[in-house]
């Protein structure tokens, strides 16, 4: 595979995507401020095949039980393609799409595609994943750290969440959903009309994540970011919450960001 980044222009929005880096968004400057924590691990990374932690890094798929790799003792975190890189099949001007193939640690054969529209004032992620042959259960997301600092004061968060997934001292959720509780938060809520986060920078900026899916993992625990991650289900969703990919029916997702200068 190629080690591709392609830079992506729209106004004075610039976008760049490390294909090379598990297919991140390196680096988003809006008027020349960048938005996102930057360093390799930081950006905003695909989550797939699944998000946030699995549980023991096992799951179930009928009756045959899988094991992944433990990336976050005790579990596995974040899914396996963020530390891959990827293939991008065209970009150019504001638009640009990626592949990645699935191969072990995870034991199902399938493809990831992302694709990123850059426009003036917004940018739409779309992300894909078909199999090649067995059905599975997956989740689809992404995790990006925006900075919380742009030079004036912190970001404040608005979001109107229908429940929050009770955390467990495992760090997954319980079962029982609760009424949204007050920061610092590492938690899942969930929002069944589609995720609506707004994150504003007084006098500077406002941008607005949305997504069809219907959970957002926040994680405002670091002084230099804050996350805000819309995914297909909540952490641990293998096991609680299969989704399954069939031949005939692909698991896909999208986020996009709004955003106005202040």
């Amino acid at each position: 595979m190629t080690q591709d980044t392609a830079t992506l222009v729209a106004g004075d929005a610039e976008l760049t995507v490390q294909g090379g880096n598990g297919c991140r968004i390196g680096s988003l400057r809006i008027g020349g401020t960048e938005v996102l924590r930057q360093g390799d691990h930081f950006g905003s990374f695909p989550m797939a095949p699944w998000c946030g932690r699995t549980e023991n890094g096992r799951f179930r798929n009928g009756s045959r039980v899988h094991e992944l790799p433990i990336n976050n003792p005790p579990h596995a975190i974040h899914g396996t393609v963020r530390d891959q890189p990827w293939r991008r099949a065209r970009g150019a001007g504001n638009a640009a799409v990626f592949t990645y193939d699935l191969v072990e640690p995870w034991p199902y054969g399938g493809r990831v595609t992302q694709v990123f529209e850059l426009e003036e004032n917004a940018l739409t992620v779309r992300m894909g994943l078909e199999t090649y042959g067995d059905s599975f259960p997956a989740q689809l997301g992404w995790h990006p750290w925006f900075l919380r600092n742009l030079g004036g004061e912190d970001v404040q968060l608005d979001f109107d969440a229908a429940w929050q997934e009770e955390r467990g001292a495992d760090h997954l959720p319980t079962g029982k959903r609760v009424d949204p509780r007050p920061g610092p938060w590492d938690d899942c809520f969930g929002m069944p009309d589609g995720v609506g986060v707004t994150l504003r920078w007084a006098e500077q900026l406002e941008l607005k994540v949305t997504s069809p899916s219907e959970w957002v993992v926040i994680y405002d625990e670091q002084p230099e970011a804050v996350c805000v991650e819309p995914q297909t289900g909540p952490p641990n969703g293998l096991n609680t919450h299969p989704r399954l990919v069939t031949p005939i029916e692909p698991l896909e997702a999208s986020m996009r960001w709004d955003w106005r200068t202040l």
